[in-house]
C-alpha cells in the first residue's frame, strides 16, 4: 500500500530519468512559436467571454500575496507537503509590518469576494489568477509559477447537491469543447487524425467506483487507465477516505466539500460535493487534469473535515470565522488552468511551450534534443 500512501500529495512525476521516457519522440509543434501566442490568447478570450456567460459571472481583480494572518490562502493538501512562500514587509520601519504570502490559489478568497462585491445568489466572478507553487516538481505539465481562471458563484443552501454541481460542470466543459472547436477553425492544421478532439460529453464518476475497477492502483494509475478508457471524465468526491483507507487524492480541509453523503444515480451512497474534470492527453498519452473545482463548505462540514483533518486551530482564522457565522455567501467555485488548457488545445507537449516561467537546464536540455521548445 505504500505506492497509495506516496500518491496522494499532490501530482507529478518524480524524477527526471522517468521523465525522459515519458516525453514523445516523434514530436513536433502544429504551430510556430508566434502562431502559439496569437492561438493561446484566442483561447483565453474565448473561455473567459464564455464562462461570464455561461455561469453569469463578472471578471474581477485578485491579489498576488495576501496577510497570512487572514487565513486565505490556499493549502492545497491537507498533509503540510506543500507550503506557500512567505515574507516579512517591514512597512512603517517596522512598526506597522505585514506578514504576506504569495497565494498558491485564490480558493478561499474568491468567496470572501463575493461578499465584498456585492454578489447576490446566482452571481459571480472570475479571475486571473497568478500563484507560485515553489513545492511542485518540474515536468512537463506541473511548473512552479501557476494561472488559473479561479471563479465563484453563490448558491444557497437548497443548491448544495450534487445535481448543481453537475449541472456547472457541463456548463463548463461546453466553453472548453467550444474553445477548441474555436481555435481549431482560426488554426485548421490543429484539427488532425495524429490527436483526437475532446469527445462533445463527459463522463461522471464516483471516486469509490474508480477503486472498484482498480483496486490495487494507486490514484494516478487509476486516473490513467480510466481515461485511455472513457476519454474524459469528471471525478466525484476527492478527499473521502474510501474502502481501501485511503482518499482518491489529498484535499484541504477548508473549501470543497468532500464529506457530505450524496448518492449515485443507481441509488448507492457515496460522499463528496467536489471533484476533477481530466482527460487523455493525445500528445502526452497520459492523464491531464484540466480543472478542479466543488461547493464549498458550510458551518457543519468545515468543522467536520478540520476535525477529520486535525486542523480545528484553523477555527479561530477570519475566514473560517466566517464560514461559521455565516457572514460570507455560501458557494460553488473552482480552477481552471490556463496553461493546462492551452498545451492541451494547442496539442503541445509541455507547459513551457505556452507559459513563460523557470526550468531547470536538465529539462530545457532534454526538450531541445525532443524538439520541444520551451520559453525562455
Amino acid at each position: 500500500m505504500e505506492d497509495k500512501k506516496a500518491d496522494l500529495a499532490g501530482p507529478g512525476i518524480g524524477d527526471y530519468a522517468e521523465l525522459e521516457k515519458i516525453l514523445p519522440n516523434d514530436y513536433s509543434s502544429l504551430l510556430s512559436p508566434k502562431e502559439t501566442q496569437l492561438a493561446t490568447y484566442a483561447v483565453k478570450d474565448y473561455i473567459e467571454e464564455n464562462l461570464c456567460k455561461e455561469l453569469n459571472l463578472i471578471r474581477v481583480t485578485v491579489p498576488l500575496i495576501v496577510d497570512v494572518g487572514s487565513g486565505v490562502n490556499d493549502y492545497l493538501d491537507r498533509d503540510g507537503s506543500r507550503t506557500p512562500i512567505q515574507f516579512h514587509i517591514s512597512n512603517d520601519y517596522d512598526k506597522n509590518p505585514v506578514d504576506a504570502q504569495v497565494v498558491q490559489a485564490a480558493t478561499k478568497w474568491k468567496r470572501v469576494a463575493l461578499k465584498q462585491f456585492g454578489m447576490k445568489t446566482g452571481e459571480g466572478l472570475i479571475t486571473d489568477m497568478r500563484a507560485v507553487r515553489k513545492d511542485y516538481f518540474l515536468d512537463h505539465d506541473h511548473s512552479a509559477y501557476v494561472d488559473q481562471w479561479d471563479w465563484e458563484l453563490a448558491i444557497t443552501e437548497d443548491q448544495r447537491n450534487l445535481q448543481v454541481l453537475t449541472d456547472v460542470v457541463e456548463k463548463i466543459w461546453k466553453v472548453l469543447r467550444g474553445a477548441e472547436i474555436h481555435v481549431q477553425e482560426l488554426y485548421p492544421q490543429l484539427k488532425t487524425d495524429k490527436y483526437p478532439d475532446l469527445p462533445d460529453k463527459l463522463t461522471f464518476i464516483h471516486a469509490e467506483d474508480i477503486l472498484d475497477r482498480y483496486p490495487d492502483l494507486p490514484r494516478k494509475q487509476r486516473e490513467t487507465e480510466l481515461v485511455k478508457e472513457l476519454s474524459a471524465v469528471f471525478i466525484y468526491g476527492i478527499g473521502w477516505t474510501l474502502k481501501d483507507g485511503y482518499p482518491h487524492e489529498m484535499r484541504a480541509a477548508d473549501y470543497d466539500d468532500w464529506v457530505t453523503e450524496t448518492t449515485s444515480i443507481d441509488g448507492r451512497p457515496m460522499h463528496g460535493l467536489n471533484g476533477d474534470i481530466l482527460v487523455w492527453n493525445p500528445v502526452t498519452k497520459r492523464r491531464h487534469e484540466l480543472t478542479s473545482m466543488g461547493v464549498r463548505v458550510n458551518a457543519k462540514t468545515l468543522k467536520e473535515q478540520l476535525e477529520i483533518t486535525g486542523q480545528l486551530d484553523f477555527l479561530k482564522m477570519p475566514y473560517h470565522q466566517a464560514v461559521l457565522n455565516n457572514t460570507i455567501p455560501l458557494s460553488i467555485g473552482g480552477g481552471i488552468g490556463q496553461s493546462r488548457t492551452f498545451m492541451l488545445l494547442l496539442k503541445k507537449a509541455h507547459l513551457g511551450e505556452v507559459t513563460a516561467t523557470v526550468w531547470p537546464k536538465i529539462l530545457k536540455d532534454m526538450c531541445r534534443k525532443k524538439n520541444i521548445h520551451v520559453i525562455d
